[in-house]
C-alpha cells in the first residue's frame, strides 16, 4: 500500500528497492532505460506514484513500485 513521502523516514533510508510489476512487462523499456528511470524515481521519491517505507533494523528501505504514471512522467 503506497505511503506518502516522509522526509524523516527518507533521511533514514539505507536500502532502495524498485519493483517492476508484471503489468508493465510489455512496456518497451530496455534495461538501460529501466535503470535510468529507477535512478530518477529514487532521486525524487516524492514524485513516485507508489512509495512505501519498510522498517529495517538499521533504518528504512525505500520501496518504489513503478507505475504507468511514472513511466509517462520519466520516460525520455
Amino acid at each position: 500500500m503506497p505511503t506518502p513521502f516522509d522526509l524523516y523516514r527518507d533521511a533514514l533510508v539505507v536500502e532502495e528497492l524498485t519493483i517492476w510489476p508484471d503489468t508493465l512487462a510489455d512496456a518497451p523499456t530496455a534495461p538501460p532505460e529501466r535503470e535510468r528511470i529507477e535512478k530518477l524515481l529514487h532521486r525524487e521519491p516524492a514524485q513516485a506514484a507508489d512509495l512505501e517505507y519498510v522498517r529495517l533494523s538499521a533504518g528504512f528501505q525505500r520501496k518504489i513500485t513503478v507505475t504507468a504514471e511514472d513511466l509517462a512522467k520519466w520516460k525520455a
